[in-house]
């Protein structure tokens, strides 16, 4: 796989790049209590700020406000220990559901500071359901599941702007997701915390058709996805991503790719993250309604009490004939601790039941399809742990019939979704150019399962595989592989590796 090169970012860094004219709310009428409203202002700050480009300061205190919006020019500055809390009256966000703070076609905006943005998404939510209840809000979803995402205002949405920074600031509590930025071009996230498990949909941060965004230094802990790159429309892309030094946990995966997966993701950099007690994957690369996935670059990762270390599938949920396209992935230096049990037990909002029928702990995978292979991935200095214990009383596919393993092909793309696999360390399916380097994977206890099953690869390079001791026999299987090349694999004598044909 070529080397990838980084596209250097131009986004504003420094204060200097907005002027820096301060302008109190309290000099508009704003009052720091847990009972009046702000709305109105700390909207005129804004506004005079606006007119010749400004800062809108925050002080210490809790202000209360309805949904704001935020325009080119302005820097809206958290001072320390101030609080902005949204309001817990959902009529005030319109019918559709406006987030808390917005932005649409605006250029050099900024939130930063250290004080809190807490959105109150418990207490807004139980006025959502009460409206509902009343009829005075409409929700088709409601009784089918909960109140959709229109009905849960999010805290943060900016949509086509340009040159965004958002430093330092904390956003808490979101009703549904906390944050998306939509079709957005430079884009500055840095030293952020998102803490927000208090409802469902509570994604830490949503990057979605945007180019040219850095993710640093920040912690997310999210009741969904922590970082999520998704493309929703046709034509559009996240391109020139980069995500470093962040520190992750949710209830569903760490960092992903996905689900909404329409135009494409391309030049994606991602190094230096820690993933902890997350229930679905550390690291999940997935695309599905026909985006074409391409040079995504992963490197020093470790997952500690994770669900599942790496998921990479194609699929085809959309329902015309364009198939997604899946190639040239590295992902290097992962060191991840998958556990027997639930690793997000006890938190808020836990992942929800599997969709399937009973299975054992899931291997790292990377999934294609039929006549649609993932194309040339790395996986390289990886090292998994399994919890195993993996009985046959809970499910069992027999290594010779392979051809039983659900396609699966228009499911919603998670860990879990083919049920129960044969192997307990890595499984791999419909891929080509697929190298394997150093990779080490163990057991805590015994596991009946080959470590590793590769079946429709053309192209497999394997090198310095090592597996543990207690290894079920057959270590490994290759159904349909073709230019295999396997060396220095460190396999106990004895778990030879087998080709087979399927039943």
């Amino acid at each position: 796989m070529k080397k990838q090169l980084y596209t250097s970012l131009f986004i504003c860094t420094s204060l200097t790049c907005f002027a820096q004219k301060n302008y109190s709310i309290l000099n508009y009428g704003a009052k720091s209590s847990l009972s009046y409203s702000n709305t109105t202002a700390i909207q005129k700050t804004i506004d005079a700020a606006a007119k010749n480009g400004g800062r809108v300061i925050i002080p210490a205190g809790n202000f209360l406000t309805g949904p704001l919006v935020l325009k080119s020019g302005v820097e809206l500055h958290l001072n320390n220990d101030a609080v902005l809390l949204g309001s817990t009256q959902r009529l005030e966000y319109g019918q559709e559901g406006n987030a808390l703070i917005s932005a649409v076609d605006q250029h050099h905006i900024a939130i930063t500071g250290n004080g809190v943005i807490d959105g109150q998404g418990r207490d807004l939510v139980e006025n959502v359901l009460l409206l509902l209840r009343q009829g005075k809000l409409h929700d088709r979803e409601w009784l089918l599941k909960r109140p959709g995402e229109k009905s849960r205002p999010m805290i943060i949405s900016f949509k086509k702007c340009s040159q965004v920074k958002m430093t330092g600031i904390t956003i808490k509590n979101s009703a549904s997701w906390v944050q998306s930025y939509n079709e957005c071009n430079g884009v500055l996230i840095d030293s952020m915390k998102v803490q927000s498990t208090a409802y469902w949909n509570n994604d830490g941060i949503d990057i979605v058709d945007s180019k040219n965004v850095k993710i640093l230094n920040s912690y997310f802990n999210a009741a969904d996805d922590a970082i999520c790159l998704k493309s929703e429309i046709t034509g559009g892309s996240c391109e020139n991503i980069q995500v470093e030094n962040c520190t992750l946990r949710s209830s569903a995966s760490g960092f992903k790719l996905g689900t909404g997966s329409v135009g494409g993701f391309k030049n994606i950099s991602v190094k230096n993250l820690t993933v902890f007690d997350t229930y679905r994957s550390a690291i999940a690369l997935e695309t599905v309604d026909g985006a074409d996935l391409q040079d995504i670059n992963i490197s020093h990762v470790t997952g500690k009490n994770v669900g599942n270390a790496i998921f990479i599938r194609l699929g085809h949920r959309n329902k015309d004939s364009k198939y997604s396209t899946l190639r040239n992935v590295l992902i290097d230096d992962v060191k991840c601790e998958v556990p027997a049990g639930k690793p997000d037990i006890g938190y808020p909002m836990e992942g929800p039941p599997p969709r399937v029928p009973p299975h054992n702990l899931v291997p790292a995978s990377i999934v294609g399809l039929p006549g649609h292979a993932v194309q040339n991935v790395t996986l390289q200095n990886i090292e998994i742990v399994y919890g195993g214990g993996a009985k046959k009383q809970v499910a069992f596919i027999h290594p010779g019939s392979l051809s039983k393993i659900p396609e699966n092909a228009a499911g919603y793309p998670e860990f879990t979704m083919f049920g129960e696999l044969p192997s307990w360390g890595l499984y791999v399916r419909h891929a080509e150019g697929i190298k394997i380097t150093n990779f080490k994977c163990s057991l805590e206890q015994d596991d009946f399962r080959p470590a590793l099953v590769f079946d429709d690869v053309d192209g497999l390079d394997l090198k310095k595989v090592a597996l543990p001791k207690s290894v079920a026999l057959p270590a490994v299987i290759y159904q349909g592989v073709t230019h295999l090349s396997a060396t220095e694999l460190a396999i106990p004598a004895g778990a030879a590796a087998v080709m087979i044909k399927d039943k």
